[in-house]
């Protein structure tokens, strides 16, 4: 991913962002730095935080990319994963009821979502729930689309 220029946000722009990671994942970003770049050969709008690609847009909407999440562990919209399902989620593969151990109740279908696993509660990947977080623990069926995950483009791109 090539940088093709980078620019600091304006204080309302940076509030916004701010104000979702707030509302969506009970996170309180401490930085004085925001930064949005845009690349030459990628779609991906990302906010450098402080010099680390923690931001992302997803349909305009501001989220925590994979690095973000680690660096800040949400509360809210949290969908956990069980040891048999990392090395899908961390390839990039859509989330499968099976093998989800607990999903937050306030979870909406439509809402993006933070995925982490289990055992050393570490995020592997950012979604779409297509399922509300309630009806999400169950036999069958698709119910998170991935979107951004360990091991892909965004996730290997430094400054």
């Amino acid at each position: 991913m090539n940088v093709k220029s980078r620019h600091h946000l304006r204080a309302d722009e940076i509030d916004a962002i701010e104000e979702a990671v707030a509302a969506n994942l009970g996170v309180e970003l401490d930085a004085d730095t925001f930064e949005k770049v845009e690349f030459e050969d990628s779609d991906w709008d990302v906010v450098l935080v402080d010099g680390d690609p923690f931001v992302l847009y997803v349909d305009d909407e501001p989220f925590l990319t994979v690095e973000g999440l680690n660096a800040y562990p949400p509360t809210d919209h949290v969908v956990t994963v069980d040891s048999g399902a990392i090395s899908f989620v961390s390839d990039g593969a859509d989330v499968m009821r099976p093998g989800i151990t607990e999903a937050d109740d306030g979870i909406a279908a439509g809402d993006l979502v933070a995925i982490n696993e289990e055992s050393h509660g570490k995020f592997l990947a950012v979604g779409r729930a297509k399922a509300s977080g309630d009806e999400m623990v169950g036999d069958s069926g698709k119910v998170v689309e991935s979107i951004h995950h360990v091991g892909d483009d965004l996730f290997e791109f430094s400054v």
